[in-house]
């Protein structure tokens, strides 16, 4: 057999065998590996290199070689499920940076982290004050995880008291004008429901790039060009009630974030001042 010919039919076993191996260890990213994924995952580099390239009579204890390498890698993988002291050994420990606001000096020598770098890793988090760290703890990835101050942090819904229903994924039904069947059952919809919600909006099948059905079982598509449905234009009477109603839920989130017993009250009554005119309004105006 020629040598070219040779590498060739050796260069695709080596490629079939890497990319099974892959999908047998997983498929983490490079910055989740632990070091002796890392460390396999160089030692198979070269490994195929050798059989694709090496053309010494005894290449194929490559492959022996590379069996072997996967053996230890599957049963360290499985080892890391099962035992957590020996996951604390293959993928290390997370480290505390942070603790109760005050920076731990000894666990930044220990990574080996400078104070630039622990600083543009909390830029890269949107934190640009240490003050503002509650918590902060380097995991086995080397990615640093931060918890601001409770005063520092976001508003949720939950903070204000409000109850929000839950979400529900958006289906992608359509896509580059061909309708999806598997997408379109779990959906919950039919053809003949697309075809007629496209009649509405004046486009074809074909037209129709990206289409799309929310928690609320409405379809929104994209032409290429353009999004469709437009959001309507509400008409005075609604864009009144949104304007009441964002008006009260920020009395009731100034209400329950008042530094004192003395604010809250005040706002409790304006609250109640304007709910009672509220109610005068609606009786007097029923439509």
């Amino acid at each position: 057999m020629p040598d070219w010919l040779e590498v060739i039919i050796r260069t695709l076993a080596a490629v079939t065998m890497l990319f099974l191996i892959t999908k047998i260890l997983g498929k983490r990213q490079i910055s989740e590996l632990s070091l002796f994924e890392y460390i396999t995952g160089i030692t198979l580099g070269n490994l195929v290199g050798y059989i694709s390239l090496d053309t010494d009579t005894s290449w194929y204890l490559g492959f022996l070689a590379v069996l072997v390498w996967v053996s230890v890698s599957a049963g360290a993988e499985y080892l890391t499920m099962k035992s957590k002291k020996f996951r604390d050994i293959v993928d290390g420990k997370s480290t505390i940076l942070v603790e109760n606001g005050a920076v731990i000096q000894k666990n930044l020598k220990k990574e080996r982290l400078t104070i630039d770098e622990f600083l543009e890793q909390l830029r890269k988090k949107d934190v640009f004050r240490v003050a503002d760290v509650e918590f902060a703890v380097m995991e086995q990835s080397g990615d640093i995880s931060v918890l601001l101050k409770k005063e520092y942090q976001p508003l949720t819904a939950d903070m204000l008291g409000y109850r929000l229903s839950s979400e529900k994924e958006p289906r992608t039904i359509i896509m580059d004008g061909h309708i999806l069947p598997d997408t379109l059952k779990s959906a919950g919809v039919s053809e003949d429901w697309v075809k007629k919600e496209l009649r509405k909006l004046d486009l074809t099948l074909s037209q129709v790039s990206i289409g799309q059905v929310d928690s609320k079982g409405e379809l929104t598509v994209q032409t290429g060009t353009v999004a469709l449905p437009k959001p309507a234009k509400s008409n005075p009477n609604d864009q009144i009630k949104d304007l009441v109603q964002r008006l009260q839920d920020d009395l009731i989130m100034r209400k329950q974030l008042a530094a004192n017993d003395k604010d809250r009250l005040k706002y409790q009554e304006a609250l109640d001042q304007f709910q009672t005119a509220m109610h005068a309004y609606q009786k007097a105006n029923p439509s």
